[in-house]
Protein backbone atom coordinates (compact mmCIF):
# COMPACT_ATOMS: atom_id res chain seq x y z
CA UNK A 1 0.00 0.00 0.00
CA UNK A 2 1.01 3.57 -0.43
CA UNK A 3 1.23 5.93 2.46
CA UNK A 4 -1.96 7.97 2.83
CA UNK A 5 -2.90 11.20 4.47
CA UNK A 6 -6.32 12.26 5.63
CA UNK A 7 -5.30 15.91 5.79
CA UNK A 8 -4.33 17.55 2.48
CA UNK A 9 -0.64 18.30 1.94
CA UNK A 10 0.41 21.50 0.16
CA UNK A 11 2.27 20.02 -2.77
CA UNK A 12 -0.14 20.25 -5.70
CA UNK A 13 0.41 22.20 -8.87
CA UNK A 14 -0.37 25.87 -8.46
CA UNK A 15 -0.46 25.48 -4.70
CA UNK A 16 -3.59 23.29 -4.72
CA UNK A 17 -3.72 20.92 -1.74
CA UNK A 18 -3.03 17.24 -2.37
CA UNK A 19 -4.73 14.24 -0.78
CA UNK A 20 -3.14 10.85 -1.17
CA UNK A 21 -4.75 7.45 -0.93
CA UNK A 22 -4.36 3.87 -2.10
CA UNK A 23 -7.34 4.18 -4.44
CA UNK A 24 -9.50 7.05 -5.71
CA UNK A 25 -13.08 6.22 -6.68
CA UNK A 26 -14.89 8.85 -8.75
CA UNK A 27 -18.68 8.75 -8.53
CA UNK A 28 -20.75 7.52 -5.60
CA UNK A 29 -23.46 5.68 -7.49
CA UNK A 30 -24.04 1.99 -6.67
CA UNK A 31 -20.88 0.84 -8.45
CA UNK A 32 -18.61 3.50 -6.98
CA UNK A 33 -19.86 3.25 -3.41
CA UNK A 34 -19.77 -0.56 -3.48
CA UNK A 35 -16.22 -0.47 -4.86
CA UNK A 36 -15.17 1.92 -2.09
CA UNK A 37 -16.83 -0.24 0.58
CA UNK A 38 -15.15 -3.41 -0.64
CA UNK A 39 -11.76 -1.70 -0.93
CA UNK A 40 -12.04 -0.30 2.59
CA UNK A 41 -13.04 -3.75 3.81
CA UNK A 42 -9.81 -5.04 2.25
CA UNK A 43 -7.89 -2.57 4.41
CA UNK A 44 -7.10 -0.05 1.69
CA UNK A 45 -7.25 3.71 2.13
CA UNK A 46 -9.86 4.87 -0.36
CA UNK A 47 -11.25 8.29 -1.25
CA UNK A 48 -14.77 8.39 -2.74
CA UNK A 49 -15.59 11.57 -4.68
CA UNK A 50 -19.16 12.62 -5.47
CA UNK A 51 -20.21 15.74 -7.39
CA UNK A 52 -23.60 16.08 -5.67
CA UNK A 53 -24.66 15.97 -2.04
CA UNK A 54 -26.86 13.18 -0.70
CA UNK A 55 -29.71 12.59 -1.04
CA UNK A 56 -29.74 13.14 -4.76
CA UNK A 57 -31.84 11.64 -7.55
CA UNK A 58 -30.77 9.55 -10.52
CA UNK A 59 -32.91 8.44 -13.46
CA UNK A 60 -33.64 4.75 -12.97
CA UNK A 61 -36.44 2.23 -12.80
CA UNK A 62 -35.49 1.51 -9.16
CA UNK A 63 -36.19 -2.21 -9.62
CA UNK A 64 -33.71 -4.66 -8.09
CA UNK A 65 -33.90 -8.25 -9.34
CA UNK A 66 -32.75 -11.19 -7.21
CA UNK A 67 -29.33 -10.83 -8.88
CA UNK A 68 -28.99 -7.29 -7.52
CA UNK A 69 -30.44 -8.39 -4.19
CA UNK A 70 -27.75 -11.05 -3.91
CA UNK A 71 -25.05 -8.43 -4.45
CA UNK A 72 -26.53 -6.18 -1.75
CA UNK A 73 -26.52 -9.12 0.65
CA UNK A 74 -22.86 -9.84 -0.21
CA UNK A 75 -22.04 -6.18 0.40
CA UNK A 76 -23.68 -6.33 3.84
CA UNK A 77 -26.21 -3.54 3.26
CA UNK A 78 -29.14 -3.36 5.68
CA UNK A 79 -32.29 -3.59 3.53
CA UNK A 80 -34.81 -3.64 6.38
CA UNK A 81 -38.03 -1.91 5.31
CA UNK A 82 -37.25 -1.92 1.59
CA UNK A 83 -40.08 -2.88 -0.75
CA UNK A 84 -39.77 -6.56 -1.67
CA UNK A 85 -41.11 -8.10 -4.85
CA UNK A 86 -42.22 -11.67 -5.47
CA UNK A 87 -41.76 -11.65 -9.20
CA UNK A 88 -42.73 -10.12 -12.53
CA UNK A 89 -46.14 -9.57 -14.13
CA UNK A 90 -45.91 -9.39 -17.91
CA UNK A 91 -48.60 -7.87 -20.13
CA UNK A 92 -48.79 -7.95 -23.90
CA UNK A 93 -50.72 -9.34 -26.84
CA UNK A 94 -53.91 -9.34 -24.81
CA UNK A 95 -52.37 -11.67 -22.24
CA UNK A 96 -51.19 -11.31 -18.66
CA UNK A 97 -48.70 -13.70 -17.09
CA UNK A 98 -47.48 -13.51 -13.50
CA UNK A 99 -44.18 -15.21 -12.73
CA UNK A 100 -42.50 -15.64 -9.36
CA UNK A 101 -38.76 -15.07 -9.16
CA UNK A 102 -37.01 -18.45 -9.46
CA UNK A 103 -35.42 -19.43 -6.16
CA UNK A 104 -32.12 -21.28 -6.33
CA UNK A 105 -28.88 -21.81 -4.48
CA UNK A 106 -27.40 -18.94 -6.50
CA UNK A 107 -30.06 -16.26 -5.93
CA UNK A 108 -32.70 -15.37 -3.32
CA UNK A 109 -36.34 -15.78 -4.31
CA UNK A 110 -37.19 -12.11 -4.00
CA UNK A 111 -36.27 -8.76 -5.50
CA UNK A 112 -36.67 -5.23 -4.19
CA UNK A 113 -37.58 -1.70 -5.24
CA UNK A 114 -35.76 1.30 -3.82
CA UNK A 115 -35.53 4.84 -5.14
CA UNK A 116 -32.08 5.82 -6.30
CA UNK A 117 -32.12 8.76 -3.89
CA UNK A 118 -32.46 6.25 -1.05
CA UNK A 119 -30.33 3.46 -2.52
CA UNK A 120 -27.35 5.58 -3.47
CA UNK A 121 -27.19 7.34 -0.12
CA UNK A 122 -27.47 4.03 1.73
CA UNK A 123 -24.54 2.61 -0.25
CA UNK A 124 -22.42 5.76 0.16
CA UNK A 125 -23.00 5.77 3.94
CA UNK A 126 -22.20 2.07 4.01
CA UNK A 127 -18.86 2.81 2.32
CA UNK A 128 -18.21 5.52 4.92
CA UNK A 129 -18.91 3.09 7.75
CA UNK A 130 -16.40 0.69 6.22
CA UNK A 131 -13.76 3.43 6.32
CA UNK A 132 -13.92 5.12 2.92
CA UNK A 133 -13.43 8.89 2.93
CA UNK A 134 -16.48 10.31 1.17
CA UNK A 135 -16.15 13.83 -0.25
CA UNK A 136 -19.48 15.19 -1.47
CA UNK A 137 -19.84 18.34 -3.61
CA UNK A 138 -16.51 17.49 -5.23
CA UNK A 139 -16.55 17.69 -9.01
CA UNK A 140 -13.70 15.84 -10.71
CA UNK A 141 -12.51 17.83 -13.71
CA UNK A 142 -9.47 16.06 -15.19
CA UNK A 143 -7.30 13.00 -14.71
CA UNK A 144 -3.64 13.39 -13.76
CA UNK A 145 -1.17 11.37 -15.83
CA UNK A 146 2.54 10.70 -15.58
CA UNK A 147 5.04 10.80 -18.44
CA UNK A 148 4.09 7.27 -19.53
CA UNK A 149 0.40 8.18 -19.75
CA UNK A 150 -0.60 6.29 -16.65
CA UNK A 151 -3.43 7.82 -14.59
CA UNK A 152 -2.04 8.79 -11.18
CA UNK A 153 -4.85 10.87 -9.75
CA UNK A 154 -7.45 13.53 -10.48
CA UNK A 155 -8.06 17.21 -9.97
CA UNK A 156 -11.39 18.34 -8.56
CA UNK A 157 -13.31 21.49 -7.74
CA UNK A 158 -15.22 22.04 -4.52
CA UNK A 159 -18.87 23.04 -5.01
CA UNK A 160 -21.19 25.00 -2.76
CA UNK A 161 -24.70 24.00 -1.72
CA UNK A 162 -26.08 25.32 -4.99
CA UNK A 163 -23.63 23.29 -7.07
CA UNK A 164 -21.46 26.27 -8.01
CA UNK A 165 -17.67 26.13 -7.92
CA UNK A 166 -16.22 27.73 -4.80
CA UNK A 167 -12.88 28.42 -6.44
CA UNK A 168 -11.12 25.77 -4.34
CA UNK A 169 -9.28 23.11 -6.31
CA UNK A 170 -7.96 19.88 -4.80
CA UNK A 171 -5.58 17.29 -6.23
CA UNK A 172 -6.00 13.61 -5.34
CA UNK A 173 -3.25 11.10 -6.03
CA UNK A 174 -3.31 7.30 -5.90
CA UNK A 175 -1.76 4.32 -7.73
CA UNK A 176 -5.23 3.23 -8.91
CA UNK A 177 -8.22 5.33 -9.99
CA UNK A 178 -11.72 3.87 -10.44
CA UNK A 179 -14.07 5.66 -12.84
CA UNK A 180 -17.67 5.07 -11.80
CA UNK A 181 -18.78 8.44 -13.10
CA UNK A 182 -21.70 7.36 -15.25
CA UNK A 183 -22.64 6.99 -18.89
CA UNK A 184 -20.65 10.05 -20.05
CA UNK A 185 -17.59 9.16 -17.92
CA UNK A 186 -15.52 12.30 -18.23
CA UNK A 187 -12.52 10.43 -16.88
CA UNK A 188 -12.63 7.60 -19.41
CA UNK A 189 -13.33 10.00 -22.25
CA UNK A 190 -10.42 12.22 -21.21
CA UNK A 191 -7.97 9.33 -21.64
CA UNK A 192 -9.37 8.33 -25.03
CA UNK A 193 -11.84 5.60 -24.13
CA UNK A 194 -14.78 6.65 -26.24
CA UNK A 195 -18.08 4.80 -26.62
CA UNK A 196 -18.15 1.87 -29.01
CA UNK A 197 -20.59 2.33 -31.87
CA UNK A 198 -21.07 -1.45 -32.27
CA UNK A 199 -22.82 -1.70 -28.91
CA UNK A 200 -26.50 -1.21 -28.17
CA UNK A 201 -27.61 2.02 -26.50
CA UNK A 202 -30.94 2.47 -24.79
CA UNK A 203 -32.91 5.37 -23.41
CA UNK A 204 -35.32 5.40 -20.51
CA UNK A 205 -37.73 7.99 -19.14
CA UNK A 206 -39.49 7.79 -15.80
CA UNK A 207 -41.43 9.67 -13.13
CA UNK A 208 -43.11 8.88 -9.81
CA UNK A 209 -46.86 8.49 -9.47
CA UNK A 210 -49.14 7.93 -6.50
CA UNK A 211 -51.59 5.04 -6.73
CA UNK A 212 -54.08 3.33 -4.42
CA UNK A 213 -52.94 -0.02 -5.83
CA UNK A 214 -50.64 -2.09 -3.62
CA UNK A 215 -48.52 -4.62 -5.38
CA UNK A 216 -45.56 -6.87 -4.69
CA UNK A 217 -44.87 -7.70 -8.34
CA UNK A 218 -42.98 -5.65 -10.88
CA UNK A 219 -45.22 -5.02 -13.88
CA UNK A 220 -43.84 -4.91 -17.42
CA UNK A 221 -45.81 -3.98 -20.55
CA UNK A 222 -44.09 -5.57 -23.52
CA UNK A 223 -46.30 -3.73 -25.98
CA UNK A 224 -46.07 0.02 -25.64
CA UNK A 225 -49.39 1.36 -26.87
CA UNK A 226 -49.75 5.10 -27.20
CA UNK A 227 -52.19 7.42 -28.96
CA UNK A 228 -51.71 9.91 -31.75
CA UNK A 229 -53.23 13.39 -31.78
CA UNK A 230 -56.43 12.00 -33.29
CA UNK A 231 -56.80 9.51 -30.45
CA UNK A 232 -55.89 6.46 -32.51
CA UNK A 233 -53.90 3.74 -30.71
CA UNK A 234 -50.42 3.20 -32.14
CA UNK A 235 -47.73 0.67 -31.26
CA UNK A 236 -44.44 2.26 -30.23
CA UNK A 237 -41.00 0.64 -29.98
CA UNK A 238 -39.98 -0.27 -26.44
CA UNK A 239 -41.62 -1.44 -23.26
CA UNK A 240 -43.16 0.16 -20.18
CA UNK A 241 -42.97 -0.61 -16.47
CA UNK A 242 -44.63 0.06 -13.14
CA UNK A 243 -42.44 -0.74 -10.13
CA UNK A 244 -44.16 -0.33 -6.73
CA UNK A 245 -42.57 1.48 -3.79
CA UNK A 246 -43.30 0.99 -0.11
CA UNK A 247 -44.63 4.55 0.32
CA UNK A 248 -47.74 4.34 -1.87
CA UNK A 249 -46.04 5.49 -5.05
CA UNK A 250 -44.87 3.61 -8.11
CA UNK A 251 -41.98 4.23 -10.46
CA UNK A 252 -43.51 4.48 -13.94
CA UNK A 253 -41.32 4.53 -17.00
CA UNK A 254 -40.55 3.24 -20.44
CA UNK A 255 -37.42 2.21 -22.27
CA UNK A 256 -36.40 1.69 -25.87
CA UNK A 257 -33.31 0.82 -27.88
CA UNK A 258 -31.30 2.50 -30.62
CA UNK A 259 -31.92 -0.62 -32.73
CA UNK A 260 -35.35 0.83 -33.57
CA UNK A 261 -35.81 3.07 -36.60
CA UNK A 262 -37.74 5.61 -34.48
CA UNK A 263 -34.99 6.03 -31.88
CA UNK A 264 -33.84 9.52 -32.89
CA UNK A 265 -37.25 10.78 -34.02
CA UNK A 266 -39.46 10.13 -30.99
CA UNK A 267 -40.32 12.35 -28.03
CA UNK A 268 -40.38 9.61 -25.41
CA UNK A 269 -41.58 11.91 -22.65
CA UNK A 270 -44.66 12.62 -24.72
CA UNK A 271 -45.05 8.92 -25.50
CA UNK A 272 -44.99 8.20 -21.79
CA UNK A 273 -47.65 10.80 -21.01
CA UNK A 274 -49.95 9.25 -23.60
CA UNK A 275 -49.14 5.71 -22.44
CA UNK A 276 -49.93 6.54 -18.81
CA UNK A 277 -53.34 7.84 -19.91
CA UNK A 278 -53.94 4.52 -21.66
CA UNK A 279 -52.91 2.23 -18.79
CA UNK A 280 -55.55 0.08 -17.13
CA UNK A 281 -57.66 2.39 -14.88
CA UNK A 282 -57.02 0.13 -11.88
CA UNK A 283 -53.77 1.97 -11.24
CA UNK A 284 -55.42 5.42 -10.92
CA UNK A 285 -52.07 7.11 -11.37
CA UNK A 286 -51.49 10.68 -10.24
CA UNK A 287 -48.18 12.33 -11.06
CA UNK A 288 -46.16 13.12 -7.92
CA UNK A 289 -45.11 16.66 -8.83
CA UNK A 290 -42.94 16.94 -5.71
CA UNK A 291 -40.66 14.21 -7.09
CA UNK A 292 -40.05 16.11 -10.31
CA UNK A 293 -41.11 15.86 -13.96
CA UNK A 294 -40.64 13.02 -16.40
CA UNK A 295 -36.90 12.75 -16.89
CA UNK A 296 -34.75 10.66 -19.20
CA UNK A 297 -31.33 9.04 -19.28
CA UNK A 298 -29.19 6.97 -21.64
CA UNK A 299 -28.49 3.29 -20.95
CA UNK A 300 -25.01 2.17 -22.11
CA UNK A 301 -25.18 -1.56 -22.79
CA UNK A 302 -22.96 -4.59 -23.31
CA UNK A 303 -19.54 -3.14 -22.37
CA UNK A 304 -19.83 -0.16 -24.70
CA UNK A 305 -16.60 1.45 -23.49
CA UNK A 306 -13.33 -0.48 -23.46
CA UNK A 307 -10.77 -1.37 -22.26
CA UNK A 308 -12.27 -1.79 -18.81
CA UNK A 309 -8.80 -1.36 -17.36
CA UNK A 310 -5.60 0.21 -18.67
CA UNK A 311 -2.89 2.52 -17.37
CA UNK A 312 -4.13 2.88 -13.82
CA UNK A 313 -7.81 3.58 -14.67
CA UNK A 314 -10.48 0.94 -13.99
CA UNK A 315 -14.10 1.30 -15.13
CA UNK A 316 -17.11 0.21 -13.07
CA UNK A 317 -20.82 0.40 -13.91
CA UNK A 318 -22.23 2.74 -16.58
CA UNK A 319 -18.78 4.18 -17.30
CA UNK A 320 -17.93 0.77 -18.80
CA UNK A 321 -21.37 0.17 -20.35
CA UNK A 322 -22.36 -2.54 -17.87
CA UNK A 323 -26.09 -2.55 -18.61
CA UNK A 324 -27.97 -5.72 -19.54
CA UNK A 325 -29.20 -5.46 -23.18
CA UNK A 326 -32.07 -7.83 -22.38
CA UNK A 327 -33.80 -5.62 -19.83
CA UNK A 328 -31.89 -2.35 -19.28
CA UNK A 329 -30.78 -3.35 -15.79
CA UNK A 330 -27.44 -2.01 -14.60
CA UNK A 331 -27.30 -1.84 -10.81
CA UNK A 332 -26.58 -5.53 -10.27
CA UNK A 333 -23.73 -5.49 -12.80
CA UNK A 334 -22.24 -2.35 -11.27
CA UNK A 335 -22.30 -4.06 -7.86
CA UNK A 336 -20.82 -7.22 -9.32
CA UNK A 337 -18.02 -5.29 -11.05
CA UNK A 338 -17.35 -3.50 -7.75
CA UNK A 339 -16.92 -6.79 -5.93
CA UNK A 340 -14.71 -8.39 -8.57
CA UNK A 341 -12.73 -5.23 -9.30
CA UNK A 342 -12.06 -4.47 -5.63
CA UNK A 343 -10.75 -7.99 -5.09
CA UNK A 344 -8.27 -7.57 -7.96
CA UNK A 345 -7.18 -4.12 -6.75
CA UNK A 346 -6.60 -5.48 -3.24
CA UNK A 347 -4.57 -8.37 -4.62
CA UNK A 348 -2.59 -6.01 -6.84
CA UNK A 349 -1.80 -3.60 -4.02
CA UNK A 350 -0.32 -6.45 -2.00
CA UNK A 351 2.27 -7.24 -4.72
CA UNK A 352 5.80 -5.92 -4.09
CA UNK A 353 6.60 -4.45 -7.53
CA UNK A 354 4.90 -2.16 -10.03
CA UNK A 355 5.12 -4.82 -12.75
CA UNK A 356 3.41 -7.42 -10.58
CA UNK A 357 0.69 -4.99 -9.54
CA UNK A 358 0.01 -4.07 -13.14
CA UNK A 359 -0.22 -7.70 -14.20
CA UNK A 360 -2.96 -8.34 -11.63
CA UNK A 361 -4.89 -5.19 -12.54
CA UNK A 362 -4.68 -6.03 -16.24
CA UNK A 363 -6.72 -9.19 -15.57
CA UNK A 364 -9.88 -7.14 -14.83
CA UNK A 365 -11.21 -6.95 -18.44
CA UNK A 366 -10.90 -10.71 -18.85
CA UNK A 367 -12.52 -11.39 -15.46
CA UNK A 368 -15.51 -9.24 -16.41
CA UNK A 369 -15.80 -10.67 -19.90
CA UNK A 370 -15.55 -14.23 -18.60
CA UNK A 371 -18.35 -13.37 -16.17
CA UNK A 372 -20.68 -11.42 -18.48
CA UNK A 373 -19.27 -11.18 -22.02
CA UNK A 374 -21.14 -14.08 -23.60
CA UNK A 375 -24.39 -13.20 -21.88
CA UNK A 376 -24.15 -9.57 -23.00
CA UNK A 377 -23.62 -10.78 -26.58
CA UNK A 378 -26.82 -12.83 -26.37
CA UNK A 379 -28.55 -9.69 -25.12
CA UNK A 380 -27.19 -7.62 -27.98
CA UNK A 381 -28.54 -10.15 -30.50
CA UNK A 382 -31.90 -10.03 -28.73
CA UNK A 383 -31.93 -6.22 -28.80
CA UNK A 384 -31.40 -6.18 -32.55
CA UNK A 385 -34.11 -8.80 -33.05
CA UNK A 386 -36.78 -6.76 -31.25
CA UNK A 387 -35.82 -3.44 -32.85
CA UNK A 388 -39.00 -3.68 -34.89
CA UNK A 389 -42.04 -3.19 -32.60
CA UNK A 390 -44.02 -5.60 -34.81
CA UNK A 391 -41.57 -8.36 -33.89
CA UNK A 392 -42.22 -7.66 -30.19
CA UNK A 393 -45.97 -7.65 -30.82
CA UNK A 394 -45.86 -11.07 -32.48
CA UNK A 395 -43.51 -12.44 -29.84
CA UNK A 396 -45.81 -11.40 -27.00
CA UNK A 397 -48.96 -12.52 -28.82
CA UNK A 398 -47.68 -16.04 -29.42
CA UNK A 399 -45.11 -16.33 -26.64
CA UNK A 400 -47.01 -15.27 -23.51
CA UNK A 401 -49.64 -18.02 -23.80
CA UNK A 402 -46.85 -20.60 -23.67
CA UNK A 403 -46.68 -20.67 -19.89
CA UNK A 404 -43.94 -23.32 -19.81
CA UNK A 405 -41.68 -21.18 -21.99
CA UNK A 406 -42.02 -17.92 -20.08
CA UNK A 407 -40.21 -18.95 -16.84
CA UNK A 408 -37.23 -19.82 -19.02
CA UNK A 409 -37.39 -16.42 -20.73
CA UNK A 410 -37.65 -14.66 -17.36
CA UNK A 411 -34.58 -16.53 -16.18
CA UNK A 412 -32.52 -15.59 -19.24
CA UNK A 413 -33.70 -11.96 -19.45
CA UNK A 414 -32.99 -11.29 -15.76
CA UNK A 415 -29.79 -13.39 -15.86
CA UNK A 416 -30.93 -15.68 -13.06
CA UNK A 417 -29.60 -19.00 -14.30
CA UNK A 418 -27.82 -20.99 -11.59
CA UNK A 419 -24.49 -22.10 -13.12
CA UNK A 420 -24.21 -24.98 -10.63
CA UNK A 421 -27.73 -26.32 -11.25
CA UNK A 422 -28.35 -29.48 -13.24
CA UNK A 423 -31.76 -28.21 -14.35
CA UNK A 424 -32.30 -28.11 -18.11
CA UNK A 425 -33.05 -24.37 -18.35
CA UNK A 426 -30.08 -23.38 -16.18
CA UNK A 427 -27.71 -25.59 -18.15
CA UNK A 428 -29.01 -24.30 -21.48
CA UNK A 429 -28.60 -20.63 -20.53
CA UNK A 430 -25.15 -21.25 -19.07
CA UNK A 431 -24.09 -23.13 -22.22
CA UNK A 432 -25.43 -20.44 -24.57
CA UNK A 433 -23.63 -17.72 -22.61
CA UNK A 434 -20.41 -19.71 -22.68
CA UNK A 435 -20.60 -20.43 -26.43
CA UNK A 436 -21.54 -16.88 -27.48
CA UNK A 437 -18.61 -14.65 -28.50
CA UNK A 438 -17.55 -12.39 -25.65
CA UNK A 439 -18.91 -8.85 -25.79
Amino acid sequence: MTSSSVAPSPSGSGGAPVERADVIVVGAGPGGSATAAYLADHGLDVVLLEKSAFPRDKICGDGLTPRATKELISLGVDTTGWQRTKGLRIKGGGHTLQLDWPESDAFPGYGMVRTRAQLDEALARHAEKKGARLHERTSVSTPLRDDSGRVTGVTAKRLDDAGRATGETVTYRAPVVVASDGVSSRLATAVGRTKREDRVMGVAVRAYYTTPKRDDYLESHLELWSRDDAGNRILMPGYGWLFPLEDGRTNVGLGTLDTTSAFQKTDYKDVMRRWVEDINPEWQLEHDESAGPIRGAALPMGFNRTPLYADGLLLVGDSGGMVNPFNGEGIDYALEAARLGAELVAQAMARPSDAERERVLAAYPKVMKDELGGYFTLGRWFAHAIGNPEVMRLATKYGLPRTKLMPFLLKIMANLADPTSKGASDRLITTLSRLAPSA
